[in-house]
């Protein structure tokens, strides 16, 4: 199989699977192919990139574009295909075109007045206002060598008290597989995020301290304190694209609602009107 029937072929399966996404409009006019005197433009490869573009991995940015120039080449032979064989008419025709221009203008509305509202200084603003409201949260670092019996936990805290190091007996000794290749580094934590018995040992250690030997669920461990430190908030770069689509999901939740609120809207089918009618006394408060 050459190359091109390889893309020609990958582009076909697309078009079976293809879901409408929501995407920007672009206006780039640029003509990147014709088919049968037809323009393709840069701005409908895009639509088509929107459109189809996870289904593709992480191909190749030149064999991507490739197999969406494929595709759209695919899908005008086909709407062609399509018109000669008087498709393009007919309630069947005139109900797919209702649903799509009914999609169409949905991703519209939502690109320009929902996901549009929302702007990057938006973002800021709600993440400094976050970070305004953060109490100051203490993390410590620990490293742990964990045993089965506490009278393994005294000989290796009696070692390490003597000039052991710590790393090395957590590497031939520990029996947490997640730390013990790191010398038993558990990294920063806050409270909370350990085992209670763990937890409350580790932060009343002073940096540097060993402490006595510690039962939990998991066995005994000798803990070291190696730092404390005040818990900084993440960077608003590191979480600016999810708190941007939060803003996006609260703000598309409030604009359904509003028009949902001025919108008459009849249930027809008689299970789903049962089903409503149900949520709708599940929801109501009982009369006193």
């Amino acid at each position: 199989m050459t190359a091109i029937r390889v893309l020609s072929f990958v582009a076909a399966t697309l078009v079976g699977v293809a879901a409408m996404a929501s995407v920007g409009l672009s206006q780039d006019n640029r003509v990147v192919v014709t088919i049968n005197g037809k323009a393709i433009t840069e701005g409908e490869l895009n639509l088509a990139n929107a459109e189809i573009g996870a289904e593709l991995g992480n191909v190749p940015e030149e064999t991507k574009r490739r197999v969406l120039i494929e595709f759209m080449i695919e899908s005008q032979l086909l709407a062609e295909a399509a018109d000669s064989a008087k498709l393009g008419q007919g309630p069947e025709f005139e109900q797919r075109t209702r649903y799509w221009r009914r999609r169409a203008l949905r991703d519209a509305y939502f690109e320009n007045k929902i996901k549009g509202a929302v702007s990057d200084a938006d973002a800021r603003s709600f993440y400094d206002s976050q970070v305004a409201q953060m109490k100051p949260e203490e993390e410590i670092k620990t490293r742990h060598i964990l045993v089965e019996t506490e009278e393994q936990a005294k000989e290796i805290r009696e070692k390490i008290s003597h000039g052991a190091d710590f790393a090395q007996m957590a590497k031939e000794h520990s029996k947490d597989p997640g730390s013990k290749d790191d010398g038993g580094d558990l990294g920063y934590f806050a409270r909370g995020q350990m085992v209670p018995q763990f937890e409350e040992a580790a932060f009343k250690l002073q940096k540097g301290d060993l402490s006595e030997p510690v039962q939990t669920q998991f066995g005994w461990h000798v803990i070291q304190l190696d730092d404390r430190r005040q818990r900084k908030p993440p960077e608003f770069s590191a979480v600016k694209e999810r708190l941007m689509a939060a803003m996006v999901h609260r703000k598309a939740q409030e604009v359904v609602a509003e028009l949902r609120g001025k919108a008459k809207i009849e249930y027809v089918d008689p299970a789903i009107k049962a089903q409503v009618e149900a949520e709708k006394q599940a929801t109501t408060p009982p009369k006193k």
